[in-house]
């Protein structure tokens, strides 16, 4: 059964934390002096990289966690930590973009892995997938796919993007995107240390 709730709530989560606007400039500075169609080729090559290993830590999350002995609720308040490093990285604006090389497929690395599928969307895509139910485990697949078309179209016409937010708006839209995942992270921190207390 499609959750629109559960689909909703992580869409919104993993736009801010992958951030399709934010991407497009290191997209573009990654694949700057190549064809439009390499360009696209490559756009498609990262988000199904990207897609790849979410899918895979989504799978087979659970049992990376028990092999390693971790619990959700410490889980939860490491991403909390990670994405709020993030958070301050964006809010601040000392996000490093990574150096073009041309000898190098950027589709793979560093554009799809860790770029795109970085350790905040493999959190949280784990946690969803784990807290979800049967009935709603097609909504939170969905908004996996979801959120990796809308990357896709980012990255394929982000030339277009560009021209229409400019410069300004790109730095704005990455600020906005910080203040929203800081609160997220906040807000999981508070989540895995009241299940903590609540367990012991």
């Amino acid at each position: 059964m499609f959750d629109v709730a559960v689909f909703g709530s992580l869409f919104l989560t993993l736009f801010v934390i992958m951030d399709p606007p934010g991407i497009t400039p290191i997209f573009l500075a990654l694949t700057s002096g190549r064809p439009a169609k390499v360009q696209k080729k490559m756009a498609f090559q990262a988000v199904c990289v990207a897609f790849g290993v979410i899918a895979v830590f989504g799978v087979v999350g659970q049992q990376i966690l028990d092999y390693l002995h971790v619990s959700t609720q410490a889980l939860m308040i490491a991403g909390g930590l990670l994405l709020l490093l993030v958070a301050l990285d964006l809010l601040t604006g000392k996000t490093d973009e990574p150096k073009q090389t041309k000898d190098v497929n950027v589709a793979l690395v560093p554009l799809g892995m860790p770029l795109l599928a970085g350790p905040g969307a493999i959190v949280q895509v784990i946690l969803a997938v784990q807290h979800a139910s049967a009935a709603e485990q097609v909504s939170v697949w969905a908004a996996i796919l979801a959120i990796h078309v809308v990357l896709f179209l980012a990255m394929r016409f982000s030339l277009l993007i560009i021209r229409v937010i400019k410069d300004g708006g790109v730095v704005l839209v990455t600020r906005l995107a910080g203040m929203m995942l800081s609160a997220i992270a906040v807000q999981q921190i508070v989540n895995g240390v009241t299940q903590i207390i609540r367990g012991g």
